[in-house]
């Protein structure tokens, strides 16, 4: 079974966690944007009881999604990323062998915008607000999107996967 491919490829819906940080990568010249978000689910405990549970999640996005992130997305926000789920290793400034995981988004398309004008970011979101529809097609849409793999950008930048955690 030689030709049996396999597939990393992850598909998350939720809220942004906080306000998106984007910088541009000294090596390859390229736009790198991180942030956080969280999805929630729920079940039932044996005594019938609703409970809901939040995991959290370290989101990457480079090049024009990084730059569309920086220009629209906000704490709260709802949205959808598709990716691939990538990990990295470095030392600490102690030596230790350190380890995160993160989703490196490739396509993200944003569902449910917070009211900006009701929340200054300082907790959380006190309402939300549908996204403005374009009036024209030639206008730019909340889904963003680019073809191929963005492995190549990880390996010119050496700087970012020498520092410490960035979440």
């Amino acid at each position: 079974m030689s030709h049996v491919r396999s597939m990393n490829r992850v598909i998350l819906v939720g809220r942004v966690g906080r306000k998106p940080e984007v910088t541009v990568m000294p090596n390859s010249g390229r736009e790198l944007a991180k942030f956080s978000m969280v999805t929630n689910e729920g079940y039932y405990d044996q005594s019938r009881n609703w409970k809901e549970t939040e995991e959290w999640h370290n989101i990457t996005a480079w090049g024009p999604i990084a730059q569309k992130v920086e220009r629209n997305l906000g704490k709260g926000d709802m949205v959808l990323i598709e990716g691939k789920i990538k990990s990295r290793k470095w030392k600490d400034q102690s030596g230790q062998d350190r380890r995160v995981t993160e989703i490196e988004a490739q396509n993200l398309v944003v569902l449910d915008r917070r009211s900006r004008e009701d929340n200054d970011g300082g907790g959380p979101p006190s309402s939300y607000s549908k996204p403005a529809k374009a009036d024209h097609p030639s206008e730019e849409s909340d889904s963003f999107s680019t073809p191929g793999s963005f492995s190549d950008e990880m390996t010119d930048n050496e700087d970012f996967l020498k520092e410490e955690d960035p979440f």
